[in-house]
């Protein structure tokens, strides 16, 4: 049976500083839109996904690729995964410098090795051996990141202030022949050791895809992620028969009394139903189903479009 196809992508789950909430709603439906795009082609949720977070790893608002927050020493250090639900197959990176956009390594080490996971030095050697250019490190900081990290560094900050402006990026979607995927990528936490590998390059944690459930994504704070293997777990709940909205919170609701974590998450089902929920203040997200755009960044805010006048709309540049 012909699927209707779903994409849903967040831009990160914490606080977003007024400034930043029109580039952020922006760059959540254009990611939207160009995932779409490819599933309506009749693309695959594989394409779909990597191309929306490809999209946002290239948009300075966001905490992935350009724009990633700097660890203690100054510098980007990126993790990401991508998981195909129609067989399990998965690819990671972590600890990665130097390139543009970390979710085109993680879907390489997927399909040309044997390996789920690569880090730091042997993802750096992969990417030059599969001839993915380098990135000079100052390329993908951003004044706001420097700004941020010098900070975080005076002897009276309090880094976790700024952990609430968190900013993962990640998709999940659900093409015409009803395979799902997602994708998520992380500058991680600021000002973190050198060598942190947070929840996003983690399967279950970061992400997980698998045909007879679903696809989530998720964002927040890493560590409480990676206790609760959040993504696994929502799709655990929705194995057991609940909605993604009911399997999302529920999920959520245990992380937060459970070990004190907030984030959020994407979900679509194997019917192609979605959920954009979170336990933080805000989480920027959008959705495209039946070529209708939903998006929105705070509790309860939901505008609604139809993929044609989002498409006039970017084209004019919002």
């Amino acid at each position: 049976g012909r699927m209707k196809p779903v994409i849903v992508v967040h831009g990160g789950a914490g606080r977003i500083f007024k400034e930043r909430e029109e580039g952020s709603r922006a760059g959540v439906v254009r990611a939207a839109l160009r995932g779409y795009g490819i599933l309506k082609q009749g693309g695959s949720a594989l394409d779909a996904v990597e191309e929306a977070v490809r999209s946002m790893e290239d948009d300075p608002h966001f905490n992935a690729g350009c724009g990633s927050v700097l660890n203690e020493k100054g510098e980007v250090e990126m993790d990401a995964i991508i998981m195909d639900g129609k067989n399990l197959d998965s690819g990671a990176v972590s600890a990665v410098k130097c390139i543009a956009n970390p979710i085109k390594l993680a879907r390489l080490v997927m399909e040309k090795t044997k390996h789920v996971l690569l880090t730091d030095r042997g993802a750096h050697l992969f990417a030059q051996g599969m001839g993915i250019p380098e990135t000079p490190g100052e390329k993908l900081i951003t004044e706001r990141s420097r700004d941020r990290w010098k900070k975080n560094l005076e002897p009276d900050s309090n880094p976790e202030e700024f952990q609430k402006d968190l900013g993962t990026v990640g998709a999940v979607a659900i093409d015409s022949e009803g395979n799902v995927a997602c994708a998520t990528s992380t500058g991680g936490l600021s000002n973190k050791l050198i060598g942190r590998v947070g929840d996003t390059a983690c399967i279950g944690s970061g992400g997980y895809a698998d045909n007879r459930s679903g696809a989530a994504s998720t964002t927040g704070h890493g560590e409480s992620i990676m206790k609760v293997v959040l993504a696994r777990l929502i799709l655990y709940h929705v194995e057991q028969g609940m909605t993604p909205e009911m399997a999302a919170d529920t999920a959520l609701d245990y992380m937060k009394t459970r070990v004190g974590g907030l984030g959020g998450v994407i979900v679509v089902n194997s019917s192609g139903d979605w959920a954009a929920r979170f336990s933080t203040k805000q989480m920027s997200w959008a959705t495209v189903k039946d070529d209708k755009l939903h998006y929105g960044i705070y509790a309860g805010e939901r505008h609604t479009k139809s993929v044609d006048e989002a498409l006039a709309a970017e084209s004019e540049g919002f």
